[in-house]
C-alpha cells in the first residue's frame, strides 16, 4: 500500500479530477466504487444542487470520495473593464443579434464559505480538496474537525510550500499540461508554470507531505512514470471526459474525438483565469489570453449568450472545451474500467 491509499482508505492510487460542468455525482460514484477516489466539483453548484449531489453520492457508494471547491477572492466590479470586454465582443453580439445591454453581469462562481462548511458538516466527506489555495484558517479548521483529509493544487514549488505551511495534508502538483483551470494562486505569471514531470521532482524535494501528480497523465504509462518519479498517486481528468458517466456535451465529445488532433491552449477568455482547453474560434480570433477579460469569474456572463446561440446551431465556437494536452487515453470506457486500466500502470511500474 502507498501513503495515499492508507491515508484516504482507497484501493487504487487514482484520483478522478473534479471537472465542473462536465460531471456530477455519477462519475464520482463509479470511480470510488472501482477503488479510486471519485471527486465531486462544487464550484458551480448552488447550495441545494450541492446538497442533492452529495445525497446521491452517499447513496451510491460507501467508499471514500472527494468534494472540491474554489478559494478565489471575488473581484470588485470594474465598469470600465467590463465595458471594454463587451466592446471586444461586439462583433459577435452583432453576428448573433444579441443586445449587449441586456446581458446581466452575473456573480459567477462562489468561493468556499461558511455556508458551504455548514452544508458539508451534515455529510462529513472524508476528503475535501481546493483550487486556488486554501480557505481561511477558521474554515479549514471546521473541515478538519470531522477528520477530513485536505488536498490542494500547487503549480509551483512556492505554492506547494505555502500549502504545506497552511494546512494541506496532500499536495497535488499540477503540471502545465493539465486541462481546465490552473490552480495558480501566488502569482499570475504564466512563465512560472512547469510541465508535470519537471514540477513533480521539485515539489517532492520541497515538502514533507505526500505529493500527487496531475497534468498530462492519461494512461497506464503516464501513471507508471509518475510513480517512478516519486508521486504517491495521480490525479486524472481528461481521460474521463468520454466516459458514459460524465455529462460532457455532445459538442465537447465530438471535439475530443476529432482525429484532427485539435491543439489546446491556455485561455482566460471564458472565465478570466487561465484554463486549458481545445482551441475554439473565440480563442483563435481574440487570442487565447486577453488583458480585456474581466477578473475571474466575471468574464463568463458576456460569453454565455454567444455560447448559447452557437450551441443551438450545433457549433462550439464560444464553448469552453476544457481538455489537457494528452488526450491519448480519452475513450468511451466505463469509468470503473478506465480507473482499473490507469491503475495497472502503478502495479506494473
Amino acid at each position: 500500500m502507498t501513503t495515499l491509499q492508507q491515508r484516504l482508505g482507497i484501493d487504487l492510487p487514482i484520483i478522478q479530477a473534479p471537472m465542473a460542468g462536465v460531471q456530477g455525482s455519477a462519475l464520482a460514484v463509479a470511480v470510488s466504487e472501482a477503488g479510486g477516489l471519485g471527486s465531486l466539483p462544487a464550484a458551480m453548484l448552488t447550495p441545494q444542487a450541492l446538497r442533492d449531489e452529495l445525497a446521491a453520492l452517499t447513496a451510491g457508494t460507501q467508499r471514500p470520495y472527494n468534494v472540491n471547491f474554489f478559494c478565489h477572492t471575488p473581484p470588485a466590479a470594474d465598469a470600465a473593464r467590463e465595458a471594454a470586454w463587451r466592446q471586444a465582443l461586439a462583433p459577435y453580439f452583432a453576428e448573433f443579434g444579441i443586445d449587449a445591454s441586456a446581458i446581466p453581469a452575473g456573480p459567477g462562481r462562489r468561493p468556499f464559505d461558511a455556508e458551504a462548511v455548514e452544508l458539508l458538516e451534515a455529510f462529513r466527506p472524508p476528503v475535501v480538496s481546493f483550487h486556488f489555495g486554501l480557505p481561511d484558517a477558521a474554515l479549514l479548521a471546521r473541515v478538519k474537525a470531522w477528520g477530513a483529509t485536505v488536498l490542494s493544487s500547487a503549480t509551483t514549488v512556492d505554492e506547494a510550500r505555502w500549502l504545506e505551511a497552511h494546512g494541506a495534508d496532500i499536495v497535488i502538483a499540477q503540471g502545465l499540461e493539465a486541462g481546465g483551470h490552473r490552480g495558480m494562486f501566488l502569482s499570475e505569471d504564466l512563465a512560472t508554470q512547469l510541465g508535470s514531470f519537471a514540477l513533480l521532482p521539485q515539489v517532492l524535494r520541497a515538502v514533507r507531505v505526500p505529493v500527487v501528480a496531475a497534468g498530462g497523465i492519461a494512461d497506464a504509462a503516464g501513471v507508471a512514470a509518475a510513480r517512478a518519479l516519486g508521486a504517491v498517486g495521480v490525479q486524472v481528468g481528461t481521460a474521463y471526459l468520454l466516459c458514459p458517466e460524465a455529462t460532457t456535451s455532445a459538442l465537447h465529445r465530438a471535439a475530443l474525438a476529432d482525429p484532427g488532433e485539435r491543439p489546446t491552449a491556455l485561455t482566460n477568455l471564458y472565465t478570466g483565469r487561465p484554463a486549458r482547453g481545445l482551441v475554439t474560434r473565440l480563442m483563435r480570433e481574440l487570442g487565447p489570453i486577453s488583458p480585456l477579460a474581466p477578473a475571474f469569474p466575471l468574464a463568463t456572463p458576456a460569453i454565455a449568450p454567444l455560447r448559447a446561440k452557437a450551441e443551438a446551431a450545433g457549433r462550439s465556437d464560444f464553448t469552453p472545451l476544457w481538455a489537457g494536452q494528452n488526450r491519448r487515453g480519452c475513450c468511451e470506457l466505463p469509468a470503473a474500467a478506465l480507473t482499473r486500466a490507469l491503475a495497472s500502470g502503478w502495479s506494473g511500474a
